[in-house]
């Protein structure tokens, strides 16, 4: 395999020997082999006549983890190249050379475009005279979306290929000199493996809306007391008060005129959030052309011209919000295309929920509850390792407690009982 990185082979009982290497591109395994791995109810991933493969975790279809989603971020080079996110694919391969297992990993130079915040860790240990650089990170670029980090199919030697996965994220750490292995928006079940595996733990909130059934965007305001669902309506008139008219743009809607506009949308926010946005103008066509169906464009167009749009990506059960931008700003218009869109977009498609990105506590007056994040961490150095143990213990009792608060400000009438994670 070209320009791989060789760890050590793993057995593993009954299957035959396991190879584990590091691959520079994805496209060193291809669609089919990885997809099996990540997505195996997929359309393209290979079928075993039975239907017997199900998903991980029953969560579904995953866009972010696609073959497609991954191979369009390296191929238009919003990683690799000067990005800081240098591609180390972590791969288990069974005694025939086929692909069984594989985790998304990633050589960092830097801290961004992570969502999970560890920059604290890597100034401490730098003023301690440590290398904080380079670190493995475990993650989609750019796209705090939980979901399986270690991808390997169901069947009986699942368990064995997840711990090789493991044995070989930390015998790449050493390879490559890194500080630790960093795996994020993880599973839950990833999270509790981890630790048994001597990762740290780390927690932290999102705001998700849940789909109780609802019939129509009506039936969800119904749901809030009174004060909340007078708020939110006058939002939703406000937002499109200046005559604005909201587009749902997917498949063969999504023209490269429709890019070039969203693109310039996405610029102009992420230069003002993030100083240098992440994405290339080619990823949007990339995507555009291979998962034109696994995407929900939200545009808003005034006298005749695209002034703003949400970009959100469906999944199975879920509708993942991601970037929004605007050439012109409107009270409320953030709201109506990030938020309200996407909840009246999953009832009409019968979705289970939406998770709108990381942060933003005002999510909660709009119908987002708080829900658990998990990651992961490996941390070589000893005395690093200790000091960030006891951060972590600390930390996540302030999740804990801070979810629980947030829950109770919840704007659901009091006699409606709303799942929070």
């Amino acid at each position: 395999m070209t320009g791989d990185k060789r760890m050590q082979d793993r057995p593993a009982a009954a299957a035959g020997e396991l190879r584990i290497v590091a691959i520079n591109a994805i496209s060193e395994i291809g669609t089919r082999a990885w997809d099996a791995c990540a997505n195996p109810l997929h359309p393209k991933c290979e079928e075993d006549g039975s239907r017997a493969l199900i998903s991980h975790q029953d969560s579904g279809y995953n866009p972010f983890l696609s073959y497609d989603f991954l191979s369009a971020l390296e191929t238009s080079k919003s990683v690799g190249g000067h990005s800081g996110w240098h591609v180390r694919h972590v791969v288990v391969q069974n005694s025939d050379g086929a692909t069984v297992a594989a985790a998304p990993c990633y050589l960092k130079t830097h801290s961004r475009g992570e969502y999970v915040f560890d920059h604290g860790w890597a100034d401490a240990y730098e003023r301690a005279g440590g290398s904080y650089y380079p670190k493995l990170q475990v993650a989609v670029p750019f796209t705090p979306a939980t979901g399986p980090r270690l991808l390997v199919p169901p069947g009986p030697h699942a368990g064995d290929r997840r711990r090789a996965l493991v044995a070989g994220l930390l015998d790449l750490c050493r390879i490559e000199a890194a500080s630790g292995v960093h795996v994020t928006f993880a599973t839950e079940d990833e999270y509790r493996l981890l630790a048994e595996q001597g990762f740290l733990q780390r927690m932290d909130q999102q705001f998700h809306w849940e789909n109780a059934g609802y019939g129509s965007f009506d039936d969800f305001l119904a749901a809030l007391a009174a004060r909340k669902r007078k708020t939110i309506r006058r939002e939703r008139h406000d937002a499109l008060a200046n005559g604005i008219d909201v587009h749902w743009l997917t498949g063969r809607d999504l023209t490269e005129d429709v890019w070039d506009h969203f693109f310039g949308f996405y610029m102009e926010t992420g230069s003002r959030k993030w100083g240098r946005p992440y994405l290339t103008r080619p990823f949007f066509s990339l995507i555009g052309e291979t998962m034109r169906d696994r995407i929900l464009l939200v545009m808003a167009k005034r006298a005749g011209r695209w002034i703003a749009g949400a970009i959100n990506f469906i999944g199975s059960q879920t509708l993942f919000g991601r970037h929004w931008g605007a050439s012109e700003h409107h009270p409320f218009l953030h709201f109506e295309l990030c938020y309200y869109q996407a909840i009246d977009y999953a009832i009409a498609h019968k979705l289970a929920r939406v998770e709108a990105g990381a942060q933003g506590e005002h999510k909660i007056a709009r119908g987002y509850m708080p829900t658990t994040t998990y990651s992961a961490h490996y941390i070589a150095d000893p005395a690093l390792r200790r000091a960030i143990a006891d951060y972590l213990k600390r930390e996540r009792a302030y999740v804990a407690a801070a979810g629980a608060e947030l829950a109770a400000a919840g704007p659901y009438r009091h006699d409606i009982r709303i799942e929070v994670d």
